[in-house]
């Protein structure tokens, strides 16, 4: 970068053409959301056939292609709004430069370097101490001798040329810094000529993303920060203040940050969040794709003491000690993401309203949470926790169970809305035997449950508050009593399901209005006896006693698992419950609780 051309450069034209991308960015989405969750449902619910499930199919990959353009034009738009920031605060240096030599009558060269006229009480020898020619230093050690030197000079131009030499030397070396290293992230940023996004082109955004983030650092940190352990309240009102521009740079270089915030509005959430699914998804496509398949020849059979036992072969274990626990890991997570992109590719089919992803992390055994309609708008909304064993790969059935409970709860209001939101949003225990006793999964994840419900209240966008209820299943129900026991629950009612034990001994400790907590417990739940009779005989007040005092729901379910089987009383209670109507309930006698 010569001094000519930072002269020229117009940083603001960056900064315009940065807009011109946001918006195609805003258009893609647009369309993108069009297509999925109007064109597609459509499609699937007024035509049948070979065609119309190739069309459907089509239409989804089209989707793909505007959330590709979306992400790409947003990473760029940012890219060159951080460019134009760094540009910026160079031509800033550089004009205040220019202005100090114009004022005080110095000559600034072609080369950046400065001259300075004779000046100054004259010497010994009668004569003005003359002028001279300095060249800019950027180096703090040579810069600061530079300075002492034209201080001891008796021409006081001298150091006032050096000033102006060393700040034009700093700009033009900022705007080449900038230059040189935001063209390649920018070049980076081409997309393949065709009209296919893979998998390795969703792993390439991630990898753009991480370049972008890097570069632009600076940028970054030079808009508002986000509230430090901010609560709902504090985060909305962080980003209702930041500009169009500065949520664009927040949702395309930290799409996890925005996406993981509680209280901002569940559209951006769920943008953001489905920006780390898709570059998750292709990152770990792409690196399972890159392991090789597992042996054909798993087991073979040795004799050992005379007879035979049935062991995995050499080439299996090798390949199984080299990549079995992170190809087991990969599966099972985009086994998890295939069921939350079933739901996606759901919306619309016996009238599923559109999905909101507003939580996703697929590290170690994952995070999701996902909305059936938006609770932002909802009239009544659920909060579903799940229990023991949930993880991301496993989340289709939890998905599900909150489907189940939309489809019936929606039968059953007249005119208003309904939101059902699945919750994994903390490390549950692994197993029942090993995990499940400790208390601390349910401690360390109500802080973050309680986030999240005041979240969703900071965010709500409807005439009034939602109607709220909270679904709690296994050892969900513990880590609920344990929000209710430290903290304010923000709900209006709680359904417990299979509750091994909620922490708190009384239905009135649970931080909803008297009456307003309701159980099941099902034939054949061992579950709750496990609470109740468990840890040598000293076992817990769990909300299936009759003292807890929890309204006891009819449950025509068997087992642990079928509370939101279809066509049962106990999801059609639970339904019931969600949208108010707790009164209509059917209840056990309580001879039977």
């Amino acid at each position: 970068m010569d001094l000519a051309t930072l002269k020229a450069i117009k940083p603001a034209e960056y900064s315009e053409a940065a807009d011109g991308y946001r918006g195609t960015s805003d258009m893609a989405g647009a369309a993108k959301d069009r297509i999925e969750n109007q064109i597609a449902v459509a499609v699937r619910n007024r035509l049948k056939g070979e065609a119309a499930t190739a069309a459907v199919r089509q239409l989804g990959k089209l989707g793909q292609n505007f959330h590709y353009i979306q992400a790409q034009c947003g990473l760029i738009g940012t890219a060159l709004e951080a460019f134009s920031y760094e540009m910026e605060a160079a031509k800033r240096k550089l004009d205040t430069a220019l202005e100090n030599a114009r004022a005080a009558h110095l000559t600034v060269n072609a080369d950046g370097s400065v001259t300075y006229p004779p000046g100054g009480e004259k010497g010994e020898d009668g004569k003005v101490p003359a002028g001279g020619t300095v060249s800019g230093l950027t180096d703090g050690t040579a810069s600061a001798l530079g300075r002492q030197a034209a201080g001891f000079d008796p021409n006081p131009h001298h150091r006032l040329a050096r000033d102006c030499a060393d700040l034009i030397a700093t700009a033009l070396g900022e705007a080449t810094e900038a230059d040189e290293k935001w063209a390649p992230k920018l070049r980076a940023l081409k997309a393949d000529d065709d009209l296919t996004v893979s998998d390795a082109d969703w792993a390439d955004t991630s990898s753009d993303a991480k370049g972008v983030t890097g570069a632009g650092g600076q940028y970054l940190a030079s808009l508002p920060q986000p509230p430090e352990d901010g609560s709902p309240k504090e985060n909305a009102e962080w980003w209702k203040e930041l500009s169009a521009e500065e949520q664009a740079a927040w949702a395309s270089m930290r799409p996890g940050t925005v996406g993981g915030l509680d209280g901002l509005p569940s559209t951006v959430r769920d943008e953001a969040n489905r920006m780390v699914f898709d570059t998750t998804r292709g990152r770990m496509r792409t690196e399972l794709n890159s392991i090789p398949a597992p042996p054909s020849h798993a087991w073979t059979w040795i004799s050992a003491g005379g007879h035979p036992s049935r062991v995995h072969t050499d080439e299996w274990m090798q390949w199984h000690n080299k990549y079995g626990d992170r190809y087991d890991r990969l599966n099972r997570s985009l086994k998890g993401m295939q069921a939350i992109q079933s739901r996606f590719d759901a919306t619309g089919t016996r009238g599923l309203p559109e999905a909101y992803l507003l939580g996703f992390d697929a590290e170690k055994d994952g995070r999701a949470i996902l909305a059936n309609g938006n609770p932002d708008t909802a009239h009544h909304t659920a909060v579903y926790v799940p229990g023991t064993e949930s993880d991301l790969g496993g989340i289709g059935g939890n998905i599900n169970r909150m489907v189940n409970v939309w489809s019936v709860a929606h039968n059953e209001v007249d005119g208003e809305s309904v939101s059902t939101v699945t919750w994994l949003g903390y490390d549950a225990p692994d197993h029942v035997a090993k995990d499940a006793p400790f208390e601390h999964y349910a401690y360390d994840g109500a802080p973050v449950f309680r986030n999240f419900m005041d979240g969703l209240d900071s965010s709500h966008s409807g005439d009034s508050p939602s109607h709220t209820a909270v679904i709690a299943h296994s050892y969900g129900t513990t880590l609920v009593g344990a929000a209710a026991q430290t903290g304010r629950l923000d709900a209006d009612e709680v359904i417990f399901a299979g509750s091994p034990g909620v922490k708190v001994s009384s239905a009135d400790e649970m931080d909803v209005p008297k009456g307003h907590v309701w159980n099941q417990e099902a034939d054949g739940d061992i579950v709750p006896d496990i609470g109740r009779w468990g840890h040598g005989g000293d076992g817990f007040i769990i909300p299936s006693d009759p003292d807890f005092g929890a309204n006891q729901v009819t449950t025509d379910t068997e087992g642990h698992s079928d509370y939101w089987k279809p066509d049962t009383e106990s999801l059609l209670n639970q339904a019931l419950i969600v949208v108010g109507k707790g009164d209509a309930a059917a209840l056990k006698p309580p001879s039977d609780s």
